[in-house]
């Protein structure tokens, strides 16, 4: 064979492999393969906790940076221009915490002998942490994984009747507090004491404990093998966190050892996360996107996680820059916020070259990418609760905005597992089935459908699916069964997507009562609820809306009044503000409605529910005529929205 020939081969080969991700796809299937064996060979010898692999790093890159904190100041000095650049210099504005893996190591081990003695924590407790992003949350989280307790993770906005409910679902028996955001828990303090009297709440002196913490002659603690509950497999539960589901109250979803491990081992894998790596989230870490894919990715490989307390614009990038960050975790929020932000003398000087998490819009993609020099972006799909999630490492210009991108052989077995169906025209929110089979069909490419996946093991859905803890309905919610054939069973997303002949897969939209809003889950139904508790309403339907250049949907509440404001016996005046005032009490900040408009009777269908799709089309300032009156919170108080506001609102010189 002459030279040509081979070489022409070769490119050929080339170009084949670049379309269908050959190599790609074999080396992905390997390390699933390579890292599933040894998983499931020590939960079958009891040591399905992810302790073990913690404990194994620690051991393995003891001079690892494990864990970097810009620490905000409290008292930051006056921001000075660089003499050398003439730019403001931000990396005063921080002191840089830093603990190597045997560092952490040796802390989780003294604050676990605190916790069994001092505490009483046992494997058998579920242990609430109500914590900012920052080392104590990781220290009291590794140690309450060495005891074998259950680790709750709260939000910390979270308060009033949610956060009780909370307490409740999961039977939660201590609450460690930082002090930092203790607001929300000390303003229901009275009610968590009435509710659930058994409850004890902490309040951290996070200064002196991490002074405690240091001190090498404080007494160790490494529970037992057999104390660590032994007995769990691979889809026992490791931790709780919690998310609004589709309707009423927060839920406890159940994440797995088996989720924390595919989380870390094939996640990271694919974001290129290895010992080398600094993964910087100012994500919140009670939020599965931080914990399960940024900091147990990290902790399996030997990688650093850096942690910034709170998101911020102004010093992302500084920060990003003191740490060394090599990754970045974002939601589609950030990017946007990052991008309207105005040039930052850092924006270019790190050393990021990912960024991953979802929610990334096609429209802003490569303008992100270009502008703060980010090489690939990660972008997946899944949900806390979901038993699988999809993934897109995106370099150069193919596979763009999409969730999904793998090659031709994953995508064939993907095929049989996460599929596109067809919805009903006359209800968006209902699976269409063929009149002929009685089963669903799947979407066309470029038909939008809502993504479900297989729970494989049809006959037992918990060794797949583990759903919400303590709430067998809301879990048997979220499965469907006979789908395609009899006795099939399949985890319901919840979420709008479509694909395209590549196999490429794009986010379109949630379904039901869940929109998403400041990077916050909202339950309409759990706002619905509130808004009743104003006394100032009969009734009220609560939407999602979207806003040009604003990611997500802002929350839209149509109200139904009581007479004496329909009659102007009261002034509208006082209805916003008792809405206001009520709301703001019992509601975190975001799942506060931003627009209110108040209509004399609301209408509901022949089955009692109420069409809240008309809602949703929502034109606004001022309705699709021009004559509506809407309202929206302009700060602290709601006011009329005209045109000017809006003008504002959509350029981004008001705020929501």
């Amino acid at each position: 064979m002459s030279v040509e020939l081979i070489a022409a081969a070769v490119l050929g080969s080339q170009l084949l492999d670049a379309k269908l991700s050959i190599t790609q796809d074999f080396f992905l299937v390997n390390k699933t393969i390579r890292s599933s064996i040894p998983f499931l060979i020590n939960c079958a010898r009891g040591k399905a906790s992810f302790w073990y692999i913690f404990e194994n790093s620690c051991h393995k890159y003891p001079n690892n940076r494990a864990i970097s904190f810009p620490r905000p100041l409290k008292n930051p000095p006056p921001l000075k221009n660089d003499p050398a650049t003439g730019k403001l210099n931000y990396d005063n504005q921080f002191e840089i915490e830093n603990y190597t893996y045997q560092e952490f190591y040796d802390i989780v081990l003294r604050l676990s002998y605190i916790l069994k003695n001092e505490y009483g924590v046992t494997p058998d407790q579920t242990i609430a942490l109500d914590c900012m992003n920052k080392p104590l949350f990781l220290f009291l989280w590794m140690a309450l994984w060495n005891i074998g307790a259950l680790p709750s993770f709260l939000n910390f906005n979270t308060k009033d009747r949610a956060l009780v409910h909370c307490l409740k679902i999961s039977n939660v028996s201590q609450v460690f507090i930082d002090p930092d955001c203790s607001g929300p828990i000390k303003e229901t303090e009275p009610f968590i004491k009435k509710e659930t009297p058994n409850c004890k709440l902490h309040y951290i002196n996070e200064v002196e404990l991490l002074k405690v913490l240091s001190n090498p002659k404080l007494p160790t603690y490494r529970a037992p093998d057999e104390l660590r509950r032994p007995n769990d497999g691979d889809h026992s539960c490791a931790c709780l966190i919690y998310t609004s589901g589709t309707t009423g109250l927060p839920k406890a979803a159940v994440m797995s050892w088996r989720k924390a491990f595919m989380a870390a081992a094939l996640f990271g894998y694919i974001m290129k996360i290895n010992k080398k790596s600094n993964v910087l989230t100012a994500m919140p870490l009670y939020h599965s996107t931080a914990a399960m894919l940024g900091v147990c990715p990290s902790l399996i490989t030997g990688a650093c996680i850096t942690i910034s307390q709170k998101f911020s614009a102004t010093t992302f990038w500084t920060q990003a820059k003191l740490s060394g960050s090599t990754h970045m975790q974002y939601v589609g929020e950030v990017c946007r916020y990052l991008l309207h932000s105005k040039p930052h003398p850092d924006q270019q000087a790190h050393n990021i070259t990912i960024a991953y998490g979802n929610g990334l819009r096609k429209d802003i993609w490569m303008e992100f990418k270009k502008r703060f020099h980010i090489k690939a972006i990660g972008e997946f799909y899944a949900s806390t609760e979901s038993p699988i999630a999809t993934t897109n490492l995106q370099y150069g210009d193919y596979g763009v905005g999409a969730c999904r991108k793998y090659g031709s052989f994953i995508n064939f077995l993907l095929s049989f597992n996460q599929i596109l169906v067809k919805m009903d025209p006359e209800d968006e929110n209902e699976i269409w089935k063929d009149p002929n089979t009685g089963f669903a069909v799947k979407a066309q490419h470029g038909e939008p459908g809502e993504l479900l996946m297989r729970i494989l093991n049809a006959s037992n859905v918990e060794k797949t699916f583990q759903g919400y803890y303590g709430n067998k309905k809301a879990t048997s919610s979220k499965v469907i069964t006979d789908v395609f054939k009899k006795g099939d069973a399949w985890f319901r997303t919840g979420d709008l997507l479509k694909d395209d002949a590549d196999g490429l897969l794009y986010f379109v939209d949630r379904l039901g009562d869940t929109f998403r809003w400041k990077s916050e889950n909202v339950s309409a139904s759990e706002v619905e609820n509130e808004l009743m508790g104003s006394n100032a309403i009969k009734g009220s339907v609560v939407v999602g809306v979207k806003v040009p250049n604003h990611e997500g949907r802002a929350g839209f509440a149509v109200i139904e009044p009581k007479d004496e404001y329909i009659s102007g016996e009261k002034p509208i005046k006082e209805l916003l503000s008792s809405i206001y005032d009520h709301t703001l009490k019992s509601l975190p900040n975001y799942a506060v409605p931003q627009f209110i408009k108040v209509i004399d009777h609301i209408e509901s269908q022949h089955n009692h529910k109420v069409p809240k799709n008309q809602y949703k089309k929502q034109v606004l300032p001022k309705g699709t005529g021009g004559d509506e009156v809407i309202y929206w919170l302009n700060k602290t108080k709601y006011e009329e929205l005209t045109t000017s506001a809006w003008d504002k609102i959509v350029k981004g010189s008001a705020k929501l």
